[in-house]
C-alpha cells in the first residue's frame, strides 16, 4: 500500500479517537451533572418538558408565531451586539457541585468585543438564603491576545486578581472601542 494512502488512513483514525475521547468527556460530564438531581426533580422536568411539547402540538403557538418571536429575537440579539461590541461564540457551562442552597458551576465563555478576543473561565457559586439569592465568582481566568499593549496585560492581572466580570466587560467594552477607532484612523493615514 502507498506510504500516503497509509498515513491518510491513520490521520483518519487519529482524528475519530480524538473525537470519540471528546464524546466520552462529554457524556461524562452530562452523566454526572444527571446525578446531582433527584429521581423526583428528573420526574418534574420530563413532565413539565411533556406539557411544554403538548401544548406546542395542540397549536397554543403556531410555527409562523414562533418564527417571528425568533426573527423579534434575532434582531434585540443584533442590537446588543451593535451596542456593546460583545459578540459571544461559545459557552460551555459545568455543574461541579449542587445541594439544596448551594451551586457550583464551572464557566467557560469566549467572544469578541469589537476586533479583541477573549476568552474567561471562572467559577460561580450561587447560594440561597430565604428568598435571596447571591452569585460570587472565583478562579478568574481570563486570555487576551495583549501583545499590542502591555497596559492590557495589567488590566487582565488586577481583573482576574479582583473577580470582578462586570469590570472586565465595561472596561474591555470601552477598551475595545477605542482601539477600533485608533485602527481605523492608522488604516487611513497609511
Amino acid at each position: 500500500m502507498d506510504k500516503s494512502v497509509c498515513q491518510a488512513y491513520e490521520d483518519e483514525i487519529q482524528a475519530l479517537e480524538e473525537e470519540i475521547r471528546l464524546l466520552t468527556e462529554k457524556y461524562e460530564e452530562i452523566r454526572q451533572e444527571s446525578t446531582f438531581f433527584s429521581d423526583e426533580e428528573i420526574l418534574k422536568s420530563i413532565k413539565s418538558f411533556q406539557r411544554e411539547t403538548q401544548g406546542e402540538t395542540k397549536g397554543h403557538e403556531s410555527p409562523s408565531d414562533l418564527k417571528a418571536q425568533l426573527e423579534s429575537l434575532e434582531t434585540e440579539l443584533s442590537f446588543f451586539t451593535t451596542l456593546t461590541g460583545f459578540q459571544f461564540t461559545s459557552h460551555s457551562k459545568k455543574t461541579m457541585e449542587k445541594t439544596r442552597d448551594r451551586t457550583v458551576q464551572k464557566h467557560r465563555l469566549s467572544g469578541k468585543c469589537h476586533s479583541l478576543s477573549f476568552q474567561l473561565e471562572f467559577q460561580l457559586l450561587e447560594m440561597q438564603n430565604n428568598e435571596k439569592v447571591s452569585a460570587v465568582v472565583s478562579d478568574l481566568s481570563i486570555i487576551m491576545d495583549s501583545r499590542e499593549n502591555s497596559d492590557v496585560s495589567k488590566f487582565v492581572s488586577s481583573t482576574e486578581e479582583r473577580g470582578s466580570l462586570l469590570t472586565f466587560f465595561r472596561s474591555l467594552s470601552t477598551y475595545a472601542e477605542w482601539h477600533e477607532h485608533r485602527r481605523r484612523t492608522f488604516l487611513h493615514f497609511k
